[in-house]
């Protein structure tokens, strides 16, 4: 797919070219990219359980937090399903990506990894092809969390391009966590010990947040914690954008954690990646 003859049957060009320029590497790279998100994109045409079983979770805590709990947890100055909503929606893209570790280790046991590793093609591209699948279908789930928020009474306090900002921020973030379950997957034994290690890992930075109830109603020792790691700051970035309030400084803190996260995983997962099988 890239330097050498292109693989057959996942796109490219079949031209030898000994020295390639930076520029021809790159167009190779992102051909051979796309060409597994196709491929990805695919199983999920083929596979409709893998969007529904997606989409069941956060639909469930959606109606329970609105009908369940939402009378006994008290926001100040606002309704609790604008407070819930927000959160639900970065829930979904968290717990989304670990998706992308357990498809992973599923190729792996199935030696499609080892395959993909012996084809001539760029060592990042079999993982930005999964990440990038795993964003289209964020989009459609998150869509698909609007729509139910909205039917539940969500409704926006600011306008439609800070309302799509918003779900940007969520988008950018939930494929930043993407390269972080990647490398799980590629240093697990299976698709059942990574999704064993990856839910106790996302688990804390999900509840231990301001997803579902405000950080100030947490024990004082849980405060610090809550307030500042990735998931309250996007939660909370988000909140800015579709309710109103202080801007600038918490999105500027989301995007940073995204990058930051992004800077970190990516290389660490196409290093693992160039070893593993």
């Amino acid at each position: 797919m890239s330097a050498a003859p292109t693989a057959a049957g996942l796109g490219g060009t079949p031209e030898l070219d000994p020295a390639p320029s930076p520029g021809t590497r790159l167009r190779w790279a992102v051909s051979d990219a796309a060409a597994v998100t196709g491929r990805n994109l695919l199983a999920y045409v083929r596979v409709p359980q893998l969007v529904v079983f997606s989409t069941i979770q956060p639909i469930m805590f959606v109606l329970i937090f609105r009908y369940v709990f939402g009378g006994a947890i008290q926001v100040p100055g606002g309704s609790f399903v604008d407070f819930l909503m927000p959160g639900i929606f970065v829930q979904t893209v968290a717990f989304g990506a670990v998706g992308t570790g357990v498809g992973l280790a599923e190729d792996l046991g199935k030696g499609l990894i080892e395959r993909f590793r012996s084809l001539p093609m760029a060592r990042s591209s079999v993982l930005a092809g999964r990440t990038a699948a795993d964003l289209v279908r964020n989009v459609f789930v998150v869509f698909l969390m609007c729509v139910v928020g909205f039917l539940v009474g969500f409704r926006v306090g600011t306008g439609p391009i800070a309302f799509l900002a918003g779900i940007l921020v969520i988008l950018a973030f939930g494929y930043a966590l993407s390269w972080v379950f990647a490398l799980v997957g590629l240093r697990a034994a299976n698709a059942e010990t990574a999704q064993a290690v990856a839910f106790p890992t996302l688990f804390p930075l999900v509840f231990a947040s301001s997803a579902f109830v405000p950080v100030e109603s947490m024990p004082g020792w849980l405060q610090a914690f809550a307030a500042n790691q990735p998931v309250s700051v996007t939660v909370d970035a988000t909140r800015a954008l579709m309710l109103g309030g202080p801007t600038a400084g918490v999105v500027l803190q989301a995007l940073a954690w995204t990058v930051g996260i992004l800077a970190v995983f990516a290389p660490l997962a196409v290093r693992r990646y160039r070893r593993a099988g």
